[in-house]
């Protein structure tokens, strides 16, 4: 049996569980954007966009920073470190089930062959 996940996989899941935030990690996979370009760009109004970014950032998806020119603005980037948690805990699960699979048919093939 496999451990169960980390916390921070779980806090990634959660905030992933949400298809708008789907829609803004996969903008910030191209490049960084500023809280109102992403509002824009999804078609969601900005307060509901900064509720989805407040999660997205508590779940530790993304980071924030200001520009020098403008500390008014935040420009989110995506972060690789949760993902890359996710990616190890799916893997550790689909070597799980590959195991039980292989186990299954050698079971089955067994008793086909006595």
């Amino acid at each position: 049996m496999t451990a169960p996940a980390p916390a921070s996989v779980d806090r990634t899941l959660a905030a992933l569980a949400d298809p708008v935030r789907r829609r803004v990690v996969d903008a910030l996979r191209e490049r960084p954007h500023a809280a109102g370009e992403l509002a824009a760009r999804l078609g969601v109004p900005a307060p509901a966009m900064s509720r989805h970014l407040r999660a997205l950032r508590e779940s530790g998806l993304v980071d924030d920073s200001h520009p020098a020119f403008d500390a008014r603005v935040r420009i989110y980037t995506l972060r690789r470190e949760p993902i890359a948690a996710l990616r190890d805990w799916l893997d550790a699960a689909e070597g799980l089930w590959t195991e039980q699979l292989a186990a299954f048919k050698a079971h089955v093939e067994q008793r086909d062959d006595g």
